[in-house]
């Protein structure tokens, strides 16, 4: 695409979105009155999209609130692909910041827990880690074995809030039966057999996948762990995550 077909493609989405002043080149095109009815259907795909994309906190809040919502924050930040399944990146972050949303906290980790359940579905698939490829190895290669999640593995540590149990029921479409403890929450969500499957997880195992992602070894990725929560029960908490497909094969550095 060369710059002038560019830089028309950039204003025209601009117009389309009410981003910034219009480009006087486009004021002909968008004073025609078939373009207020264009750029209605696109904002509403946009609304419908990030309905699809963010179920838990439509179900939470009611249809016209996240609509409304939903429209303001595609304005501000139109998709920038025509795959509308990524769209909304930003949402979370967007409804931490919403002022409406005040009286709800939990919303932005709620929609957290949404977006990693979108990037499970769509990652690119990978082998999991089998449990005898790590009995297999003697200690000191386990110690210094670093284990890879797999593309299709996310988490999420809510520090201040009970997110998942919330995230949990809506996504669930049921009704949260107990009490909450307005504690922090973590989730581990993989993609199994094609399906994204979730539990919860706890901050030790959310400290240790964050190790595990930033390269680290098994050895300092444990010591992480168990500082962050005393008392994790290591043997358990790896024979959970194989057991969830977490790992993708362990790089063994070569002596």
């Amino acid at each position: 695409m060369n710059h002038a077909a560019d830089h028309f493609q950039h204003e025209f989405i601009r117009a389309i979105y009410g981003v910034g002043d219009s480009d006087d080149s486009l004021e002909k095109l968008t004073s025609q009155p078939g373009f207020k009815v264009y750029r209605n259907t696109v904002l509403k795909a946009s609304v419908d999209a990030l309905a699809a994309n963010y179920p838990t906190i439509a179900r939470l809040v009611g249809e016209e609130w996240f609509r409304s919502a939903a429209l303001i924050h595609a304005c501000a930040e139109p998709p920038e692909s025509v795959c509308l399944i990524e769209y909304g990146r930003g949402f979370a972050d967007f409804l931490s910041a919403f002022g409406p949303a005040a009286e709800l906290p939990y919303l932005g980790d709620v929609a957290r827990l949404d977006r990693l359940w979108s990037e499970c579905h769509i990652a690119a698939d990978e082998a999991p880690l089998e449990a005898g490829m790590l009995a297999a190895l003697a200690e000191v290669d386990l110690l210094q074995s670093a284990l890879r999640p797999r593309a299709s593995v996310r988490w999420h540590w809510s520090a201040n809030q009970p997110a998942y149990s919330i995230w949990q029921a809506n996504r669930e479409q049921r009704d949260l039966v107990d009490e909450l403890n307005w504690d922090g929450e973590g989730a581990l969500l993989s993609r199994i057999d094609g399906q994204v499957v979730w539990q919860s997880a706890s901050l030790g195992m959310c400290v240790f996948l964050d190790a595990c992602a930033a390269g680290e070894d098994l050895q300092t990725a444990t010591t992480k762990a168990v500082e962050a929560e005393p008392g994790l029960d290591v043997a358990r908490l790896l024979g959970t995550l194989i057991h969830a497909e977490a790992f993708s094969s362990p790089f063994i550095p070569t002596r």
